[in-house]
């Protein structure tokens, strides 16, 4: 495993709670046995003259609080997912589980409860003479100073954490984070797309599921060591199974061992899950603030008002889209597709147009939203945008009963529909 990997491996890693909940947890014990530790260094006395004794009936107070108040957050949490799960959508889980703020509360938390409890057994042993209990007194009033932090940290998140807006913005992030980072690097450092010879072969996925991460580092490494030239087929967030390609390799393996071994090297630098991941993968992103948008606009709930918000967020995520003309070449063996326009504006708007067709305020803001990004990066969405409009205005002529606002929709689309097939021309209802 490269070095890149292992980073990769490892962030990936320290986003999970029980990362920083074991951290603080393991913290809190050294802390409370480190006071009988160095209890040495204070004079004999001063425990007596600074009433240490009290700490034992704070300890018990702090245990049967913060084991109630861990409780109750868990409670909250799981109760803000499954509230972002039926009200926005199932991938922005993921988003709300690594989440700073959440895992440092938890975290301090059961850390100042596993203090707490070591305080209190170790106060039933020798360990600690007056000195000790002393400085543990000291050590369990900067805990408490840090839990009453937490709490008001916590119960200020609390207003926002799990409701619509905190969890829109919090996809929107990661869309727009993603999306500038491939803007920045569309190639990953590597040559745009070339057709492979003739004579490659291809390294299938022993996996089912979606490529999370690509380390093309990795990737150049292996292909400077054989000589040869590597085709990236499966970019993150594609979906891979045993009959797919990940890789084209214009290598020569002299046998069956030695391309065996190239196919396993090349496996390692692809991360295969059941589920896309935003990091690396742009559109998903997008996909996901789609989604959010399909589900208010279904006859279940009827929120055109969080469709046409999420329209106004997908344009701004869009409207930086403007790929570096001449990116950084660092993987000069390696040849990657960009991801087009095209796409982009397929995966932002197609599921919006589809099931807002039939609200005019909705289908309005649509067009107004593409002839927006058609103006603002006219080389990158002039053409999509103008034949997502085309589109967009065919499904609300079929969806809309009056015909005064299948006409509106229809003048929208016109300008921008002409630029991508100036033949096709509207006829609304009768």
């Amino acid at each position: 495993m490269s070095l890149s990997s292992l980073r990769w491996r490892l962030r990936v890693i320290l986003r999970e709670i029980w990362v920083r909940v074991t951290a603080f947890g393991v913290l809190g014990i050294i802390t409370a046995l480190g006071s009988a530790g160095f209890g040495h260094l204070l004079p004999g006395d001063l425990g007596l003259k600074m009433g240490a004794d009290s700490v034992e009936p704070i300890l018990k107070i702090m245990a049967t609080a913060m084991l109630t108040v861990t409780t109750f957050s868990l409670q909250i949490m799981i109760t803000a997912f499954g509230a972002a799960q039926t009200g926005a959508t199932p991938r922005a889980i993921k988003l709300m589980q690594t989440d700073q703020i959440t895992q440092n509360v938890l975290a301090s938390f059961i850390g100042s409860f596993v203090f707490s409890l070591v305080g209190i057994i170790a106060l039933q042993t020798p360990i600690y003479d007056s000195s000790g209990r002393f400085l543990l007194l000291v050590v369990t009033i900067g805990v408490v100073v840090v839990v009453v932090i937490s709490l008001l940290r916590w119960v200020q998140h609390l207003s926002e954490f799990g409701r619509l807006g905190d969890v829109i913005s919090r996809v929107e992030d990661a869309a727009a984070s993603a999306l500038k980072q491939r803007c920045a690097d569309p190639f990953m450092g590597a040559h745009p797309w070339q057709d492979p010879p003739t004579g490659v072969f291809r390294v299938k996925s022993p996996r089912t599921g979606h490529v999370q991460h690509v380390d093309v580092h990795q990737l150049q490494a292996i292909a400077q060591r054989h000589e040869c030239r590597i085709w990236l087929s499966a970019e993150p967030g594609c979906f891979v199974h045993p009959a797919a390609d990940l890789v084209l390799c214009d290598a020569l393996p002299i046998d069956a061992g030695a391309r065996e071994a190239l196919e396993e090297v090349i496996i390692d630098s692809f991360a295969v899950d059941h589920a896309r991941d935003f990091e690396q993968d742009p559109q998903f992103g997008l996909i996901a603030l789609a989604e959010i948008a399909s589900r208010a606009l279904s006859p279940g709930i009827n929120d055109p008002g969080t469709g046409i918000d999420i329209l106004g967020r997908l344009m701004r995520v869009l409207a930086d889209w403007n790929p570096v003309e001449q990116p950084d070449l660092r993987n000069d063996r390696l040849y990657v597709r960009s991801i087009s326009s095209d796409q982009l504006i397929d995966d932002a708007f197609s599921a919006i147009a589809r099931d807002g067709a039939g609200l005019f305020e909705v289908a309005l803001r649509l067009q107004k939203v593409l002839a927006a990004l058609a103006q603002i990066t006219p080389e990158q969405f002039a053409r999509p945008a103008a034949r997502q409009a085309h589109q967009a205005a065919l499904q609300s002529e079929a969806a809309l009963p009056l015909g005064e606002n299948r006409a509106r929709i229809t003048a929208a689309a016109k300008a921008l529909a002409k630029e991508d097939e100036p033949s096709q021309t509207f006829e609304p209802r009768g």
